[in-house]
C-alpha cells in the first residue's frame, strides 16, 4: 500500500474522530459550570483602572 493512501484512509477515519472528539471537548470545557466568572473578570481587566496604571499591590490581587 502506498503511503499516501494508508494516510489518506487514516486522515479520513481516526483522525476526523479524533479531532471531532477535541472539538467537543474544547465546547465543554469553555461552557462548564463556573467558567463565566472566570471569562467576566478576564474581559474587565482593560476596565479597571482607568485614571493611572495598577500598583504591584493592586496587580497582585
Amino acid at each position: 500500500m502506498e503511503d499516501y493512501t494508508l494516510l489518506r484512509q487514516f486522515a479520513d477515519s481516526w483522525m476526523l474522530l479524533v479531532l471531532f472528539v477535541f472539538f467537543v471537548g474544547i465546547v465543554v470545557w469553555v461552557f462548564r459550570p463556573g467558567a463565566s466568572k472566570e471569562y467576566k473578570d478576564t474581559a474587565n481587566i482593560p476596565f479597571r483602572h482607568q485614571d493611572k496604571p495598577a500598583t504591584s499591590e493592586e496587580a497582585r490581587k
